[in-house]
């Protein structure tokens, strides 16, 4: 049923006198192959240059050096600071409790050390809101850092490595500052002036406050401030030219490009490279020959291997004459190679329709209180007994629609019994087949876990932001989408009133008119 074979191939092959007939069995037409003589190499002459292949290796190895710096270096040490940073106030309010203070701290007697680490009800309400802003500062640094990530992007985000230097140098300040008190403290304890514990919970406390505040500003920089418009972005997809428009905010490139994929993949149609050469008509078949028939001067036979109607006995003005008009014709013979396409596919879809509504209509649901039928069926041998009389009819225009290396018996079998089981119509059933679209509906796009795309810049770092007449590329194999990016205008109302005496009019009579 799946792959159907599109086009069979016989060839013989004479090289002795037990030849055998050779069938070569192709889903599609192969593409063009090049040759390797067609590209030339060219060596160096000096001995210390290195070649353009090595250069472009270098260059290579180099860029995915920092792709897995990124990847798999950058999310550990990300964990690392923010897990430092949740837990510093923790560590200031307990290191006094657990008797972790400098050698400093020996020196006090045993009343004082009491008096250094107790906590009034004024402290023990600081203590309190501290483990509120502690919580809700680790669950804000997930939902901006530790959410699961899916996008592994070429460069760092610049205001994400922003924010986190900034928290980096608030907590080392804090951390400075906290130590340089405590061993202050204990030495003016030694002469009686004797710290409090709540001083340092209060410390402690504030360095929460600066935190929370710190991240208020990764909130505004990293989600909010993308949210507002400000470019309109144009995808081109390459080679089938399918576009589609969004409005997008002020990102970087490699951010736009990770945002354009997930809208590529909720929006596009899936890419079809089967339905770039049409498949010809049987009345065409016909009309692909030459009408002019060449001959050998010296053996004035003609070519064995071409068959032609018409002779042509004088010089080549004729030939050219005739492939001049017939290369100027050929917009119209694309035109109604088109039109007989979409004939073809709508004959064969109405076919399909009307086979899989008979094949439908002869299913009936058992009812609860008549199961021990002894001719019920469970959905899937319901669907394979009402298959076979569908199957031909959905294998026609599998194969003109190009879509028949996407789909097996066995996945068709499934969709059947699942349309059976949940009462579905028959047009439900054949959706699928008739919408090509989002990109994600193949079964094979859902198969691969991650999609490895490449990002093409040409003068700007993928870590730039936006800006006007942006042009960058995205790269998958054959597939290219063309980006580029043009900012929105500026708008300006102004209001405008409407009298009510202005809505009068005049009727003009023309003697040349019914009016």
């Amino acid at each position: 049923m799946a792959p159907f074979q599109t086009m069979v191939n016989i060839r013989e092959e004479a090289t002795d006198s037990n030849a055998q007939d050779i069938i070569d069995v192709q889903i599609l037409p192969d593409e063009e192959t090049w040759a390797e003589n067609t590209t030339i190499f060219t060596g160096n002459t000096s001995e210390r240059s290195d070649s353009v292949e090595g250069i472009d290796q270098w260059s290579n190895d180099e860029v995915s050096s920092k792709v897995a710096f990124i990847r798999y270096v950058s999310p550990p040490l990300l964990t690392f600071v923010i897990f430092g940073v949740i837990l510093s106030p923790l560590i200031m309010i307990i290191t006094p409790k657990l008797g972790m203070n400098p050698d400093s701290l020996s020196l006090l007697s045993i009343q004082q050390k009491l008096v250094f680490s107790s906590c009034n009800i004024e402290c023990k309400g600081h203590l309190l809101g501290l483990m509120f802003k502690v919580t809700l500062l680790g669950i804000g640094n997930w939902a901006i850092f530790f959410r699961a990530k899916k996008v592994f992007t070429p460069r760092l985000c610049i205001f994400q490595t922003g924010v986190v230097i900034l928290t980096m140098l608030c907590v080392s300040t804090y951390w400075l500052f906290f130590i340089v008190q405590i061993v202050e403290g204990v030495k003016s304890a030694v002469i009686g002036d004797l710290p409090e514990y709540k001083y340092l919970v209060n410390y402690a406390d504030s360095l929460a406050n600066t935190l929370l505040f710190i991240h208020y500003i990764a909130v505004l920089l990293i989600e909010i401030h993308p949210l507002k418009s400000s470019y309109y972005l144009k995808v081109i997809r390459s080679p089938d030219g399918e576009s589609h428009s969004f409005a997008i905010g002020q990102l970087s490139i490699q951010q736009a490009a990770v945002w354009i994929l997930e809208n590529y993949y909720t929006k596009f149609s899936i890419y079809n490279p089967y339905l770039e050469r049409l498949p010809a008509s049987k009345s065409n078949k016909t009309k692909n020959h030459n009408n002019f028939k060449f001959y050998n001067v010296d053996s004035n036979t003609a070519s064995s291997h071409e068959e032609y109607s018409q002779p042509a006995y004088g010089s080549s003005q004729a030939v050219q004459t005739a492939q001049a008009k017939r290369r100027d014709s050929s917009h119209n013979e694309r035109f109604y190679e088109e039109h007989d396409y979409d004939r073809r596919v709508r004959k064969r879809k109405a076919r399909l329709i009307t086979a899989t509504e008979e094949a439908f209509a002869h299913i009936q649901r058992v009812n609860s209180d008549i199961m021990s039928h002894s001719n019920s069926l469970n959905p899937l041998e319901a669907a394979q007994s009402v298959f076979p009389s569908m199957a031909r009819a959905l294998q026609k225009y599998l194969r003109i629609t190009r879509q028949q290396p996407r789909y097996t018996v066995e996945t068709i079998l499934k969709r059947l019994a699942h349309c059976i089981s949940q009462d579905l119509s028959p047009r439900s059933f054949l959706e699928p087949f008739f919408n090509t679209s989002p990109v994600l509906s193949n079964e094979k796009e859902q198969q691969r876990k991650i999609q490895e795309w490449a990002l093409v810049c040409e003068g700007d770092l993928p870590s730039r932001p936006l800006r006007h007449n942006s042009v960058f590329q995205l790269r998958q194999g054959e597939i290219a989408l063309l980006c580029t990016i043009y900012s929105l205008p500026n708008l300006s109302l102004t209001e405008q009133i409407a009298l009510p005496k202005s809505n009068r009019f005049l009727l003009r009579l023309n003697s040349e008119t019914s009016v």
